[in-house]
């Protein structure tokens, strides 16, 4: 099997992956089960209490239930508003994640070259992995909260447990962790490292060693260097190698 058709099937399980995470995080913001508290001894008038980040419900056995929406946005305590703007981020995150992913994928054959649709699924994974990170942040800032009131004995308000909501927010932002650090990884290795590669580099540079080989090694090729004589006496001299300077016996011969 071809290189291309592998990474091409590792994208496709890692959008499929994603795309079920992002669906079971965005599935716990309209379910009320973040926490339940159940009260009373009797089962005939048992009464569930149960409650997320938008309301807060009650139930009893005879199936009649009641919710009620937070009255006042402003009198929130500032944890809740951030577990809110990370849920939303999250959703958002996410959506623009499998936008960017689908576009960029190879089965797809939306974008344009090889390079392109890499770098387009990398920021998709990049986007994903946000996308993870504030589901995972969020059920488990409120998870944390939940815990440390029920375990505090100095804790008089009423007690609540985990939901259900929470345990499928985890599984879906380990989905969209899991599957966006993969897709990135590969896409990353094939879009980043290919761009690098095509950038000049520097000629490498040679210093030369001089020992005492080198000085007494004879030289490759001898050129001929022809000097014009300094007198003509019938013959020209041609010196090889290193130019000769003739010899002159006296100052008069030369007049």
């Amino acid at each position: 099997m071809e290189y291309r058709m592998v990474i091409m099937y590792v994208e496709l399980g890692c959008f499929v992956s994603c795309l079920c995470g992002w669906i079971l995080v965005c599935s716990t913001l309209p379910t009320e089960y973040w926490t339940f508290s159940e009260v009373g001894s009797i089962v005939l008038t048992t009464a569930n209490y149960y409650s997320n980040l938008w309301r807060d419900c009650i139930s009893d056995t005879t199936g009649v239930s009641d919710c009620k929406d937070y009255p006042s946005m402003l009198d929130l305590p500032v944890w809740l508003h951030a577990l809110r703007a990370l849920a939303i981020c999250s959703v958002i995150t996410g959506f623009f994640g499998g936008v960017l992913t689908l576009i960029g994928m190879k089965c797809t054959k939306i974008g344009g070259t090889e390079i392109i649709n890499s770098r387009v699924t990398f920021s998709g994974g990049v986007t994903f992995l946000a996308s993870g990170f504030c589901g995972m942040i969020t059920y488990s800032w409120w998870a944390n909260r939940v815990i440390s009131q029920f375990v505090d004995p100095n804790y008089k308000a009423q007690k609540f447990e985990l939901g259900a909501a929470v345990f499928v927010g985890w599984g879906g932002s380990i989905l969209l962790i899991c599957g966006a650090g993969v897709l990135t990884f590969f896409s990353g290795k094939e879009g980043l490292i290919s761009s690098s590669s095509k950038r000049p580099q520097r000629p490498a540079s040679y210093a030369t060693v001089r020992s005492r080989r080198t000085y007494m090694r004879p030289p490759s090729s001898s050129r001929v260097t022809i000097v014009p004589p300094l007198y003509y006496s019938g013959r020209s001299q041609t010196s090889r190698g290193t130019t000769r300077t003739p010899f002159i016996q006296s100052r008069d011969t030369f007049v």
